[in-house]
């Protein structure tokens, strides 16, 4: 799999130490506060595990699945709902937690399937920010690292299902992409 990287953007160690620091902003942010973190599956799951390991208030954990690439490397527009929440979010303070915001057009969306539900509040928090491609007018609250235009792997986001288990972050090569 490595050999498929064309550079690395974020080491394990760099990411964990990031996290901590975004995780110590939430739990001061947050204190008194009901909050519900959701992870938005699967790409945000080893973040969303070491983000909520180092909150040190009470909180609880939900998931959604959410869809709009499917195997492709453009997000097709279409936003599709694959997993919702288990509980009920009314009057609790909701920090959805991303791994990657690109276009903005998925987390639009799903912010305001989530208001829809009178949650207190929504925030976002996203290991990576591409502002970039960016095409939807979207406030991320907490951000660990702006990335450049480049098809992001690792560290639980993929490409076709693949290269989600790499404990760092970097750039697939293009030729593995554009076969």
């Amino acid at each position: 799999m490595k050999q498929d990287i064309q550079e690395i953007l974020f080491s394990e160690e760099v990411l964990t130490k990031r996290i901590k620091e975004l995780a110590d902003k939430i739990s001061n942010d947050y204190k008194g506060k009901d909050l519900v973190v959701v992870g938005i599956l699967k790409g945000s799951v080893l973040f969303a595990a070491e983000l909520i390991k180092n909150i040190s208030i009470h909180c609880e954990i939900d998931f959604m699945a959410v869809s709009s690439y499917g195997n492709s490397t453009e997000t097709s527009g279409v936003v599709r709902i694959l997993k919702d929440l288990d509980n009920n979010i009314e009057g609790k303070d909701i920090l959805v937690v991303e791994d990657i915001v690109d276009t903005g057009v998925t987390l639009t969306y799903l912010l305001k399937y989530l208001e829809a539900r009178k949650a207190n509040s929504i925030e976002i928090v996203a290991l990576l920010n591409k502002q970039a491609r960016r095409v939807s007018n979207l406030d991320v609250r907490y951000v660990g690292f702006e990335v450049p235009d480049g098809f992001i792997v690792g560290y639980g986001i993929d490409y076709a299902e693949k290269y989600r288990n790499l404990p760092f972050i970097g750039i697939l090569k293009p030729e593995v992409y554009e076969k």
